[in-house]
């Protein structure tokens, strides 16, 4: 068809007239095909249009007879010049036209104008129409350009383009000699104009040429029977029928004018979709947007679901943990971390170096020292990091952050990285699956803040890398890691091989324990309680012995407590596990323990602060600050709640009012003193030790892994007169009195703040050595102190007075008011150790707490009786050289702690003459029994003869006795009367009686 479309010539002749109006014919009748005819009717409007053809090019004299009956005027006008020329003027004109067609055809092809009808498609619809193919015979008369245009789906109709017949060069010359090229334009022509012009602009072309065109009628419509296109609309009124149907516009520039049929034809429905070829760029604007909306809804659903299988295959690959793995503490606040593996980027000054950056370090009273209370880097360094090695595998699940301990400044780290690495070379930041992981740190210096990993991270070193910071880049941490599954145990690790209860208790599951045990052993136990709380617990204590509820006669009694700090809870867990044991290895005849059970009377109180442990229990292990639960809830520190006796004893001593007016054991507890601010928790301790001869015990503390025995308070300086006018003390003269050089040499050594030791310093001593040293690492010396260097010089025991003194401590209580001995065992640096770890701990102090309770043992013990056999109560035991005594209890016994020895010994009593033995103590084990059998004194019988009679005995001055050191000016002033011997003996019973009556 492109072949034949670009051959045709440019001046059609008349009988391309004829032609035209022939293809009109084929053209409505594919219109009429397209508006809906049955296939039948189209068959035969086809065949009768291709008969009509066949005719016009068999003779051009039939032109007339083919043309509408409105326009036969017209047609014959345009026939009448025609027939005027002569054969010669008709062969020059198509020489002429032959010549002109030569020189056309040498000319480059033009475009493909072919192509231009392919925007209506939707004319492809109409399939049914293929019946009329039928119509093969007529290829050699039709003309391919009409049968092109007026139908597509019909491809068989159309005959391969051919040369040019001459029948098409005289149509061509007629044109040309009848003056009628300019009206019928050629095919070429108009492919040109369609390339250049729109169709509106063409519809516009064509309704200018009407005027001069004679011959032309009317531009085919949609609903007209040679209608062959449904694109373009040409409005043409004066040639179409006078018909109101709707029509769209079409491209008809491909087609010549061709006159329209006058008979008119039924309007019939179109069968195919009619298209608003106006709105067709809006339409596939809108497509395209739905197009696009749709491929862009289509990717981002296939993105969606690629993102699914990624998160699902990532779920896989990454086990989910419901609950974080609860790994212990590496031990950094514990020590079991060793300085050597702790390592900083930098450090501001050599003491807050990377080894103060343990969770709950504390620093000293001067900052500046080398003892500060957290790691600081250098502020001038760009990068800062902070270094743990593990020396092994493990995995990571957390890390635990706290500020710099400071009175004067708030230093703490609020956001940093962790990474990781084995080699501490190639280091490997923690990813949440996005980006690198940020933790947020602390918002003050004092809380601990924890952050857990999303899984285990299994290496052997971790970094910390401070992003940001309050103050100063300082830091205290903690880093919880658990040992791989096949790793070996640790030379240092001990295995427990006590089937114990090993966990935290709070105070219901406390009670409900030693309900347990008490259960399992009803007839060595029992439960009683000392008192309440300000909250009103109940401070329960468990009485372990033969005899349960009663004190036998020559039965030691010993006491455990712990909890005086609520935040210190190992002692706690202690006693419970010290409970069980004792009772499980008593039904299992333990040897030892029938022995310890059966000779002491033990007193085990777990918790002396329930409502402060409660407060710590709640924010759990390593989450509660140095401080948290430490007090009471009304504020107060149980431990140095005690009445200040020390002070009351040295005032006595420096005016030598002791033994005599002030005694140097069970001194008085100040009057009011427990009216004022003394704790309930205190008040029910107090009255607890007075009723209970005690002989020894300890509290169980902790935060520092030390025992520390009395004095707790440290004597001030005493004053000294230099003026030659006396001390006064409170606005009172002091005696002054002489002493020996070595007494003198300790007075200065106190009064530059050295310790004050008690009487029993050598006695204490050895308590304080017998549980460090059974204690497993307490006297490890590489370990150190927590906080400090090791003030113990590798003994475990220390003096509290010269290390951290404190006023009105419960132990100097119990040594100046009662007869026990009692001792603080701070158990290790951290106060609330991980679950994991209580098992290691009661390995490590066990047999220590049992060592313990065996020194009550040593020394001696007694009775004091009189002559009938009758106990006598609250008799006074004195050791000489020893300025402490003791009293016996309401059953007439006592116990004596001494160390190895020979001790002459003095038992006192009110109306009885006092007696003095020699008692031995040796090394084996066991008390020496030393007793006492008193007699009345003669005094006695005549103070209660006198009383009979009503008389007194006259009461006299002592005697001044002279003695060679004590001389001097006052002395000289008083006269030495000469007394007989019987004025002797008199004045000496006189004294006696003033010393019986505490004049």
């Amino acid at each position: 068809m492109k072949m034949w479309r670009l051959k045709v010539p440019v001046w059609l002749t008349l009988f391309t007239l004829c032609w035209i109006l022939a293809c009109f014919g084929n053209i409505e009748a594919d219109g009429m095909v397209k508006s809906g005819q049955a296939t039948k009717g189209l068959w035969a409007r086809q065949t009768a249009a291709v008969d009509q053809k066949k005719k016009e090019l068999q003779g051009p004299q039939s032109e007339d007879t083919q043309k509408d009956e409105p326009r036969t005027d017209v047609e014959t006008k345009k026939d009448k010049p025609g027939s005027k020329k002569s054969p010669e003027e008709v062969l020059a004109a198509k020489a002429k036209k032959a010549a002109e067609k030569e020189a056309k055809a040498k000319k480059p092809k033009p475009p493909k104008p072919t192509k231009k009808p392919k925007p209506p498609k939707p004319t492809k619809k109409p399939k049914p129409p293929k019946p009329t193919k039928k119509p093969k015979p007529p290829k050699p008369t039709k003309k391919p350009k009409a049968q092109k245009t007026t139908q597509q789906p019909t491809k068989k109709v159309e005959s391969p383009s051919t040369p040019k017949s001459t029948l098409d060069e005289e149509e061509e010359k007629l044109l040309r000699e009848l003056g009628w090229d300019r009206l019928f334009p050629t095919v070429s022509q108009k492919e040109t104009e369609e390339k250049k012009t729109p169709s509106l602009d063409h519809d516009i072309l064509i309704k200018k040429e009407k005027p001069t065109s004679p011959s032309i009628t009317k531009i085919p419509k949609e609903h007209d029977p040679d209608y062959w296109d449904a694109r373009h609309e040409v409005p043409e009124p004066d040639l179409l029928p006078r018909r109101t149907e709707a029509t769209t516009t079409e491209d008809p520039s491909i087609y010549l004018p061709i006159p329209e049929e006058t008979t008119a034809r039924p309007f019939v429905t179109p069968w195919y979709e009619e298209y608003d070829y106006a709105d067709l760029a809006a339409k596939k604007l809108e497509e395209e947007m739905e197009r696009k909306r749709k491929e862009k809804e289509k990717k981002a659903e296939e993105m969606r679901k690629k993102w699914e299988e990624e998160e699902e295959e990532r779920r896989k690959q990454i086990p989910v943990y419901a609950e974080p793995k609860n790994c212990p503490p590496l031990g950094m606040e514990s020590h079991r971390v060793e300085d050597d593996q702790i390592l900083a980027s930098s450090m501001s000054h050599h003491g807050l170096s990377a080894q103060r950056g343990r969770l709950n370090m504390q620093s000293t009273d001067d900052e500046d020292d080398v003892y500060g209370g957290g790691w600081c880097a250098d502020s001038e360094e760009k990068e800062h990091w902070f270094q743990l090695d593990a020396r092994r595998e493990v995995e990571y699940t957390g890390v635990i952050t706290q500020g710099r301990h400071s009175e004067t400044n708030d230093d703490f780290v609020s956001s940093y990285f962790v990474a990781f690495s084995n080699d501490s070379r190639d280091w490997t930041v923690l990813h949440d699956g996005y980006a690198e992981w940020l933790f947020y740190g602390n918002v003050d210096k004092d809380t601990p803040v924890k952050a857990e990993f999303s899984h285990p991270v299994v290496a052997r070193y971790i970094r910390i890398l401070p992003q940001s910071w309050n103050g100063s880049l300082c830091l205290r941490l903690e880093v919880l890691a658990c040992p791989l599954p096949n790793s070996y145990p640790n030379e240092n690790d001990v295995t427990p091989t006590d089937d114990l209860d090993y966990r935290h208790h709070n105070y219901k599951e406390m009670r409900q324990m030693m309900k347990v045990i008490n259960e399992e052993c009803p007839n060595i136990t029992r439960i009683y309680n000392i008192g309440k709380s300000s909250q009103g617990l109940k401070m329960y204590a468990m009485e372990i012995s033969d005899n349960p509820g009663e004190h036998e006669t020559g039965e030691p009694e010993f006491r455990y407590t712990a909890g005086l700090h609520g935040n210190e809870v190992l002692g706690r867990e202690l006693l419970l596990l010290l409970m069980q044991f004792l009772c499980k290895e008593y039904n299992d005849d333990n040897p030892r323990v029938r022995r310890l059970v059966d000779g002491v009377r033990i007193h085990l109180v777990p918790s002396l602060n329930p409502d402060g442990y409660e407060l710590a229990y709640e924010m759990g292990s390593e989450m509660g600050n140095w401080a948290l639960g430490h007090w009471t809830e009304e504020g107060y520190d149980i431990f140095q709640n005690f009445p200040d006796l020390n002070s009351i004893l040295w005032g006595a001593e420096d005016r030598g009012w002791v033994p005599r007016i002030v005694p140097n054991h069970h001194i008085p507890i100040p009057e009011n003193f427990l009216n004022g601010s003394v704790a309930p928790e205190t008040k029910a301790i107090i009255a607890w030790m007075e009723r209970t001869p005690f002989v020894l015990g300890a509290n169980l503390q902790g935060g520092e892994k030390i025992v520390t025995y009395p004095f707790d308070m440290q004597r001030p300086p005493r004053a000294s007169s230099m003026d030659g006018r006396g001390v006064r003390r409170y606005g009172r003269p002091v005696l002054e009195y002489h002493m020996n050089e070595e007494t003198w040499a300790r007075i200065q050594r106190q009064n530059e703040g050295a310790l004050r030791e008690t009487a029993d310093e050598s006695m204490f001593r050895w308590l304080a050595m017998t549980y460090a040293h059974s204690h497993l690492t307490m006297t490890e010396t590489y370990r150190s102190s927590c906080h400090t260097d090791d003030i113990t010089g590798g003994q475990g025991i220390v003096n509290r007075a010269s290390w951290k003194p404190v006023v009105g401590s419960m132990n100097d209580f119990s040594y100046l008011h009662t007869n026990c001995f009692e001792i603080s065992i701070f158990l290790g640096c951290d106060k609330f150790p991980h679950e994991s770890e209580l098992a290691q701990e009661w390995e490590n102090n066990r047999e220590a707490l049992l060592a313990f309770i065996e020194q009550v043992h040593r020394g001696i013990k007694g009775l004091v009786r009189d002559t009938e056999k009758n106990v006598i109560a609250n008799a006074t035991i004195s050791v000489e050289g020893i300025r402490h005594d003791v009293k016996t209890a309401s059953t007439g016994d006592y116990w004596r702690l001494l160390n190895p020895g020979e001790y002459r010994v003095t038992a006192r009593a009110e109306g009885y003459s006092p007696q003095t033995r020699l008692c031995m103590v040796g090394y084996e084990a066991g008390a020496t029994s030393c007793s006492f059998t008193l007699t009345k004194s003669n005094w006695a019988r005549i103070r209660q003869i006198m009383a009979q009679s009503g008389r007194k005995p006259r009461v006299l001055p002592k005697p001044v006795v002279q003695s060679p050191v004590n001389a001097g000016a006052n002395n000289k002033a008083r006269s030495t009367v000469p007394l007989s011997k019987r004025q002797c003996t008199t004045v000496n019973l006189l004294f006696l009686a003033s010393d019986v009556k505490g004049v």
